[in-house]
């Protein structure tokens, strides 16, 4: 089967719409169980048409009224944003000020596109195997902080459909954090700072937090094939002077007769040929001086999360009324869909096995000529006969995960409303 053509979009989306997205569980994930008054209705779903046009504000009284405009519309991308004090579809009707966003999902997003001076294989929108590693390293760094540092229960993990990852949070009592607080999260799980003119974007203090301390932890795991082996940091003059950058010179340097300083890991790296062997004679030079030079104490530490480190957008997770793309969504440029991702196979994970637009219908194709035109949904409602489409396509195994996500999250629901009447019941 060719491979994705972006042309090819209007013509696939109708059949995606009709026969794959999976809105059932959609609506159930954003009702929420009606956890308030007008909920759903007061959600805010932004729609991308073909020729860019943008249209925001979007609002539905139930999920099968939003599913049947996506279904008319065959938007090219579709947007979720917060719960408002209106119906958004009614933002012109309010008074100037009484539209307010009230809650959303803590969301997180990392972008490939952001490691660019730390990545030597690919830059921009590319990705390959090889640097898709620091999604994996990023999701297991922020997911472990959220769930025993924040105690945070429901997150679902999201492939973007191109270079990199979003994080939906959706326990009820963070939906309702402020701007603040979320920009306060943010700050606690970000390290790497500063721009493109910043060479040291990492500096630890003497006493190292427990967060950083189990982020080091993650990223030990995966440098040596990662950093050492696949983006061979080291094994070039133009690489390896970027990473001597970080170090400082009483290491790098030799004192030869009365003050003549030659930078002696220079001479010892060109007898050495590969990462490997020039980061364990840079780190036994840094072992040295860390002892007696207390500010090089940290410097591998440093080095290593300045390559590894998960890098955050603070003006998507901060902004309440920002919006992000919905899982299930269709990548315009690359084809592929926005699926979930299973954290217990976070390394078996492949973004370019992701299925595309293309792949699914031709796989719904298949499926009808070998059912002699699908005989046997003869008389079936139309949400069972989709229900059964997606599960005999390759994004079956995508929309499980999102539905054991929602599973456990109702599951939480229900035992903690069990126990507000439990203790109802005792007062």
């Amino acid at each position: 089967m060719a491979d994705f053509e972006p042309g090819s979009l209007p013509d696939l989306l109708p059949l995606y719409y009709r026969r794959v997205f999976p809105f059932g569980l959609y609506g159930r994930w954003l009702r929420y169980g009606d956890v308030s008054k007008n909920y759903f209705q007061r959600r805010e779903f932004s729609f991308t048409l073909r020729d860019d046009i943008y249209v925001r504000y979007q609002s539905f009284n139930t999920p099968l009224e939003l599913e049947k405009e996506i279904q008319k519309m065959c938007p090219y991308k579709i947007d979720i944003g917060a719960v408002y004090s209106h119906k958004p579809i009614q933002h012109n009707m309010v008074h100037l000020g009484a539209f307010q966003a009230q809650e959303k999902e803590l969301v997180f997003d990392i972008d490939m596109t952001d490691y660019d001076d730390v990545r030597r294989c690919c830059s921009s929108a590319e990705i390959c195997p090889k640097c898709w590693t620091l999604m994996s390293i990023a999701i297991r760094i922020i997911d472990r902080a959220l769930v025993e540092d924040f105690g945070i229960k429901h997150r679902l993990w999201v492939y973007s459909g191109r270079r990199g990852v979003h994080c939906w949070v959706c326990d009820e009592s963070v939906r309702k954090w402020s701007s603040s607080l979320r920009s306060a999260a943010v700050e606690y799980l970000s390290l790497v700072k500063g721009g493109e003119e910043t060479i040291k974007k990492v500096t630890l203090p003497d006493n190292i937090h427990p967060f950083i301390s189990e982020s080091l932890n993650v990223v030990k795991r995966y440098f040596r094939e990662y950093a050492l082996v696949e983006q061979d940091i080291l094994g070039s003059k133009e690489s390896y002077e970027k990473v001597l950058a970080l170090v400082p010179e009483n290491i790098l340097s030799r004192t030869y007769g009365a003050c003549q300083r030659v930078l002696h890991i220079l001479l010892e790296f060109t007898k050495k040929h590969d990462s490997v062997k020039r980061w364990e004679l840079l780190t036994k030079a840094m072992e040295r001086h860390s002892n007696t030079l207390k500010k090089m104490a940290h410097t591998e530490s440093e080095i290593m999360l300045q390559y590894c480190f998960p890098r955050l957008d603070m003006n998507v997770s901060k902004g309440i009324n920002h919006l992000l793309k919905s899982p299930f969504s269709v990548h315009p440029k690359t084809g592929r869909i926005s699926v979930p991702i299973d954290l217990k196979k976070l390394d078996e994970f492949d973004p370019f096995a992701v299925p595309t637009i293309s792949r699914l219908c031709h796989e719904l194709d298949t499926v009808s000529n070998d059912e002699g035109d699908a005989k046997e949904n003869d008389g079936e409602p139309e949400n069972s006969r989709r229900s059964r489409d997606y599960k005999k396509t390759s994004l079956a195994p995508y929309v499980k995960v999102f539905e054991q996500f929602l599973e456990e999250m109702e599951k939480s629901h229900k035992k903690e409303r069990l126990k507000a009447s439990d203790m109802q019941l005792d007062f």
